[in-house]
């Protein structure tokens, strides 16, 4: 007699890139849901190049910068999420980060969540957007386990730009019902039109697929529509996280914002040990280990390398 077969893995996908407000904005729900799936399904994050080469550059970069501090002052009102002023320039381009996150990838999950977060890191609480070569490799200086050789060489290398190229494709091509998505929120997530006439996905969305179909969840979204969207699959997959106490989250995730410590910590805030560093929109506290090589406590690089 042979066993019971084992259920088609669940892919969930992100639609992300590493500049976007309302991305950084859903890191609290996203670690959340990461915690609670535990690892039990396919994680893939698509970065949809939010800033594209192809751009037409503003008349006034000063008055679109201006402009773009106030739009992000907006949606860390919704959010909650630390922001950063001054914002030194809106970015030139989303390539180089996306480029360096998915390369990154190759050196293990870990690895490759430390530094997608310092890429974010860049823009909201630096407000010098990684939007170079260099500065995107000078963020994830300091990674615990990261290899920065490889990662520069691998961010350059035809694979990796033919997989960001890929994911540029993948978030133009939106299913249907990414363009009516449900209101109940500020950022609903409706398909955004392109300059070219096509749409994309608005940032973030997730996919989640497996045997029995497809479920989207467009948008800025609360932590109970991504765990529905699962269980709606897989029945019972979603395990309410246990939230850690203040040592072991900061050691696991070693940056929190204060959003992030009212769904992922227990008892008490900040520990006494947290390296607290100010922005607008409340401090991003940094373990220790991870405050001796973080960008926003040491020497940038000038964002024309």
């Amino acid at each position: 007699m042979t066993g019971a077969r084992e259920p088609a893995p669940l892919e969930v996908v992100e639609y992300t890139d590493p500049l976007c407000p309302w991305a950084w904005g859903s890191e609290p729900v996203f670690r959340r849901l990461r915690a609670a799936l535990d690892g039990r399904v396919h994680w893939r994050r698509v970065h949809a190049v939010l800033f594209d080469h192809d751009d037409d550059p503003a008349p006034d970069p000063a008055a679109e910068t201006a402009w773009y501090a106030r739009y992000v002052a907006g949606i860390a009102e919704q959010t909650r999420a630390p922001r950063a002023v001054p914002l030194s320039r809106v970015a030139a381009s989303s390539w180089p980060a996306s480029q360096v996150a998915k390369a990154a990838e190759r050196q293990g999950t870990w690895v490759a969540d430390r530094v997608l977060r310092r890429l974010r890191e860049t823009v909201f609480v630096l407000g010098e957007p990684a939007d170079t070569l260099a500065s995107a490799l000078d963020a994830a200086r300091g990674v615990p386990g990261l290899d920065p050789a490889r990662l520069a060489a691998d961010a350059v290398h035809g694979s990796v730009v033919d997989a960001v190229r890929a994911d540029r494709a993948e978030a133009r091509a939106p299913l249907p019902e990414a363009f009516a998505p449900p209101g109940g929120s500020p950022h609903p997530g409706a398909a955004k039109e392109t300059p070219d006439g096509a749409h994309r996905y608005a940032l973030p969305t997730v996919v989640v697929r497996g045997a029995g179909g497809h479920r989207v969840v467009p948008g800025w979204r609360p932590y109970e529509e991504y765990a529905a969207a699962v269980e709606a699959l897989r029945p019972g997959l979603p395990r309410t996280p246990v939230p850690l106490g203040a040592d072991e989250a900061l050691a696991r995730h070693r940056s929190l914002t204060g959003p992030e410590s009212a769904v992922l910590v227990r008892g008490a805030w900040p520990p006494p040990h947290a390296v607290r560093v100010e922005t607008e929109g409340g401090p991003l506290w940094l373990h220790p280990d991870e405050a001796a090589t973080h960008p926003a406590l040491r020497p940038r690089v000038s964002p024309t390398g």
